[in-house]
């Protein structure tokens, strides 16, 4: 084993996928090196991490400066010297120097950024693969390709568009490999484009945040036709299926749902989603109530539950003590886990161990707001989570976490096992 001490941590501004401010921390033990990037979502959640702005001129308000700062000044100090390969410890030391719920005083971000630093440095020293690090911090003995979600059409938040379902994914449960569903879901988002530029020339194909295509539809129901429409065409009928993503915090106020100018109570809703399901083959549905609507949270799941995955983001914001919540309410079947929802690598890990121990799906997923960075590629793997959720097949931030996993899946070889739905 190399030297495992912690020489030096430092921190830079640098630019996320929307050309927005985010911070990148690079931790140094002995001749080792390892550098992490934090992404940032837009649709957050209120009981997720602290994401540090500076809200002074530069930027708009969205730099980074002060959590750089605290990275430079406050945890390099006070984490030289310590044991790289200690990613808990490591963890532990940066929450307690924070001191709050949702690392309001230093950072979610800053925190982040160095706990992936620190995680990838601690690959090196045992000189192991990431994904073979995080599997063995987590615990596990075998190695897993996911199944991808791959957002083909935006809304919402991603597409500048207010009281919208948020994204129209493609999954390739039917595939034998993660490179056979990578191809087949790229294949179909191909056709798709084109039937979009048929019927709507150049304006159907302009793509949003996340690298899907942003056309001029305004009901879900349309788009998801057109999707199916693709899937068939490219003959893939029953091999790929559809996920929504409603993130429908962002429509709701004064206990009713908004769906493009419709209200709904949370009963009615509901049975929205449940028509859905049926007419379209919709098998995954995230947030699909808002983030503290409980009630309806358990209505969903108890409708719907036994045949689609319901999939909690907001809601539990891979935060423990609200999947226990959510356990104990009965209000969802699966898990969106974000890293920098939390935090630190540790924190996630003990997310993703108590949703396995109910029998959930995982499915560990990117932000709107990305970065070339491909940690998470190796954390699905690592953590045998079942499905990943990193965009579209475009754009260079969502295509490096997906070539990351071709490369993984070569690596393994015959040991590469493709998740089941």
């Amino acid at each position: 084993m190399r030297d495992i001490k912690i020489s030096k941590i430092t921190a830079r501004e640098v630019l996320d996928s929307r050309g927005n401010p985010t911070i990148a921390a690079t931790a140094f033990a002995g001749e080792l090196s390892a550098t992490a990037m934090v992404p940032s979502g837009i649709s957050t959640g209120t009981h997720e991490a602290l994401e540090l702005r500076d809200r002074d001129s530069r930027y708009n308000g969205k730099g980074v400066l002060k959590a750089v700062s605290n990275v430079n000044n406050v945890l390099a100090k006070r984490l030289f010297g310590e044991d790289c390969t200690g990613q808990r410890e490591i963890d532990n030391v940066m929450i307690s120097l924070d001191g709050t719920d949702n690392k309001i005083k230093l950072g979610g971000n800053s925190i982040l950024a160095v706990s992936m630093a620190v995680c990838r440095l601690g690959a090196m020293a045992r000189g192991i693969p990431l994904y073979e690090y995080i599997a063995q911090l987590s615990g596990r003995k075998a190695f897993q390709l996911p199944v991808p979600q791959l957002n083909v059409i935006n809304g919402g938040k991603h597409a500048d568009q207010e009281n919208d379902i948020q994204e129209h994914s493609i999954m390739p449960v039917k595939a034998k490999s993660f490179a056979e569903g990578l191809r087949m879901s790229t294949e179909t988002y191909y056709i798709l484009k084109g039937m979009l530029h048929v019927k709507y020339g150049a304006r159907g194909t302009l793509i949003g945040d996340e690298g899907g295509f942003v056309p001029p539809i305004g009901n879900v129901q349309d788009r998801l036709a057109i999707m199916s429409d693709a899937i068939n065409a490219a003959g893939y009928r029953g091999k790929i299926k559809l996920a929504i993503d409603c993130a429908s915090s962002q429509f709701y106020r004064n206990g009713k749902y908004n769906v493009a100018g419709k209200l709904y109570s949370p009963g009615e809703l509901v049975d929205f989603y449940s028509e859905l399901c049926s007419r379209f083959d919709v098998i995954s549905v995230e947030d699909g109530m808002a983030e503290d609507d409980w009630a309806g949270w358990a209505e969903l799941t108890r409708k719907l539950g036994k045949k689609v995955q319901i999939i909690g983001d907001d809601l539990t914001a891979t935060n423990v003590k609200r999947i226990k919540q959510a356990i104990e309410k009965k209000a969802m079947n699966s898990l969106l886990l974000k890293l920098n929802q939390i935090g630190t690598v540790s924190e996630a890990i003990d997310a993703a161990t108590l949703a396995f121990s109910q029998k959930w799906a995982v499915v560990v997923s990117h932000r709107s707001g990305e970065t070339e960075d491909t940690f998470i590629a190796d954390a699905v793997v690592g953590l045998q989570a079942n499905q990943s959720k990193f965009g579209a097949p475009a754009r260079s931030e969502r295509t490096a976490k997906y070539n990351r996993l071709l490369e993984i899946e070569q690596e393994l070889g015959k040991k590469a096992v493709y998740a089941r739905m």
